[in-house]
């Protein structure tokens, strides 16, 4: 009887591992098709060195601003260039000749080195903390090396970067190589602070694409366990999967948490037993004994299921554990299984 509930908690680990890691691929190809996480940098870059535009703050205040505003309506990257850095950084504009764009386009041409084109625009996501600070340093290099010239001219330009600098040069006692290090921990620690907010915002996503998931899929978690518990052969070919090593949920990974969550869906969850458990999904896929395998459209099933109240207590069980993720489905597994990770 213990290796039948072991079967079944095996059995509802690996649904719920799979279909997370669906969700993961569908929000990793929404983060990656309206680049969000380089709209993110870049609007954080431009708010702290050139500061506030005309429509106010470029970082998202509301949920509803991170899916709108920011990916259509007020793009903060700075156009794409494929020429390489200037031998020498440009000197800071006068303040009466400053756009709203200076700065952050003096930053970009020290970094674009590592840029590529991306529907016209910058496709940065990630600037390493040392190499911004070396950045600013060319930048003040471009005033005859004089920080404190370089300071006065950013105070001049009312740009909030002043601040900062002012901030982290006085307590390096005005000596260029702790200033250096200064500013690359600050620009470390505001990245960790801005990787948390757009995870709060993103978090977001994952909740939707969840209850998408759960809903396109008809994904009954109850009905599930009693199936695992009734059919013997049945849970015996779905615990199998979970057999597949130490290395499984990095490959489910690499798979399904690509750039096309379709594959993980044909090839992964294609497998009998799992093609059975998702069955009941809008579109299902059939593999007969002999012959090809076959795609069915199941829309009267599939809205009988939705609009069964009996369904939804099971659909809540479905949703509320992919709420947990994947990286937790694959630890319960891996605790079930006693695999261990490599090292």
């Amino acid at each position: 009887m213990l290796s039948v509930y072991v079967d079944l908690a095996l059995g509802l680990a690996v649904s719920f591992l799979l279909l997370s890691l669906l969700v993961s691929g569908l929000n990793e190809a929404f983060v990656r098709l309206l680049a969000i996480r380089s709209k993110f940098l870049w609007a954080y870059l431009r708010d702290t060195m050139d500061g506030a535009g005309a429509a106010g703050s470029w970082l998202p205040a509301r949920i509803r601003d991170v899916f709108t505003r920011l990916p259509f309506l007020h793009d903060p990257r700075p156009r794409y260039s494929q020429l390489p850095s200037p031998a020498e950084a440009g000197g800071l504009p006068e303040p009466r000749a400053k756009t709203d764009d200076a700065m952050i386009n003096l930053l970009y041409e020290r970094v674009r080195e590592i840029d590529h084109a991306k529907r016209g625009r910058t496709s940065i996501a990630h600037i390493p903390p040392g190499r911004f600070a070396v950045a600013l340093m060319e930048l003040a290099a471009g005033e005859d090396g004089d920080v404190e010239r370089f300071l006065a001219k950013l105070k001049a330009m009312d740009s909030p970067l002043y601040g900062h600098l002012k901030g982290i040069w006085e307590s390096a006692q005005r000596d260029l190589d702790r200033f250096r290090q200064g500013v690359e921990t600050w620009f470390d620690g505001e990245m960790q602070r801005l990787s948390m907010l757009y995870k709060r915002y993103v978090k977001w996503v994952l909740a939707v694409l969840g209850l998408l998931v759960t809903l396109v899929f008809t994904m009954d978690g109850l009905e599930y366990a009693k199936t695992l518990l009734r059919d013997n052969a049945f849970r015996a070919s779905v615990t199998a999967v979970s057999e597949s090593g130490p290395d499984a949920y990095g490959e489910l990974k690499a798979r399904c948490a690509g750039a096309d969550p379709v594959h993980c869906v044909t090839e992964t969850l294609s497998q009998p037993a799992l093609v059975r458990m998702l069955g009941q999904a809008l579109v299902s896929v059939s593999i007969p004994e002999q012959g090809d395998p076959g795609v069915e459209w199941n829309g009267a099933t599939w809205w009988n299921r939705l609009i069964t109240p009996s369904h939804w207590p099971g659909f809540l069980l479905t949703y509320v554990a992919l709420l947990f993720g994947a990286p937790f489905w694959w630890d319960v597994l891996r605790r079930l299984t006693g695999i261990r990770s490599r090292r």
